[in-house]
């Protein structure tokens, strides 16, 4: 019985490290459109109500409007619900309301952030995504192209992936003597989603690879999630075990 595989993003983090992004399907594009399209109407609908108590005749105001008048209203709001796409990607680690309710968020095809420029582009491009009504365009190449991007995606570079729970205990059950130097040392900040995903990447790979770079990426990660002071660092990167260790721990004291 063949089953559908489910796209992935494929990246490789500077500590080298391969990381397999799900990538968000048609379906969650739909959903997380739906909440943020029904923000929006509220949004204007509250906008409208407002303007109301000042004008009695809004529809008037609008027809009164000289032709220039009328298009320049039109792309004010379009650029009002533009801003609230691009902000929030790029301000809120590429989730807008929606985005963050359904778990999905956009980055770069490399798995990196998106920045103004990416943002700009992609959310610029709704206008013709949407034609000819109900973004028939994007759903058509989305179904076309095997990570499920609209033309916005395509043309800006960019991919929306999902943020998938993960099962911490496969990685962060302590083995027997595994509570190395530093182990009790584990606080500290919340660590980001992405440094979760490269901690527990590098322990499963960990095993199988040479001495000297398991050694000096597990160093990196250290560094990278901080948490130690100078004489307890030096304690967990004693050892590769003792840095899988305190990683383990500080994935678990992290969460």
């Amino acid at each position: 019985m063949s089953t559908v595989s489910t796209p992935h993003l494929a990246v490789a983090t500077p500590e080298r490290v391969a990381l397999s992004l799900p990538v968000a399907g048609i379906g969650y594009r739909c959903l997380a459109w739906l909440v943020d399209a029904t923000l929006l109407f509220f949004f204007w609908v509250v906008a409208y109500f407002l303007f109301t108590l000042l004008v009695s005749d809004v529809l008037g105001v609008f027809q009164g409007l000289s032709g220039l008048g009328q298009t320049l209203l039109v792309v004010g709001v379009f650029a009002t619900q533009w801003l609230y796409w691009t902000v929030g990607e790029v301000f809120f680690h590429g989730q807008t309301l929606g985005k963050k309710a359904l778990r999905i968020r956009v980055v770069r095809l490399d798995g990196s952030p998106v920045g103004v420029y990416e943002s700009a582009v992609r959310n610029l491009c709704r206008a013709v995504d949407f034609l000819p009504g109900l973004y028939a365009t994007g759903c058509i190449s989305m179904l076309l192209t095997p990570q499920h991007r609209r033309l916005g995606d395509l043309l800006a570079g960019t991919v929306l992936v999902r943020d998938e729970r993960i099962d911490l205990d496969k990685y962060t059950a302590a083995a027997p003597g595994d509570a190395g130097p530093g182990a009790g040392a584990a606080t500290g900040r919340m660590l980001a989603p992405d440094e979760v995903e490269l901690v527990l990447a590098f322990l499963t790979r960990a095993p199988g690879l040479q001495p000297d770079a398991r050694r000096r990426m597990g160093a990196r990660l250290v560094e990278k999630v901080g948490g130690l002071a100078d004489e307890e660092k030096a304690a967990v990167l004693a050892s590769p075990e003792a840095t899988e260790a305190y990683l383990r721990a500080r994935v678990r004291a992290g969460r």
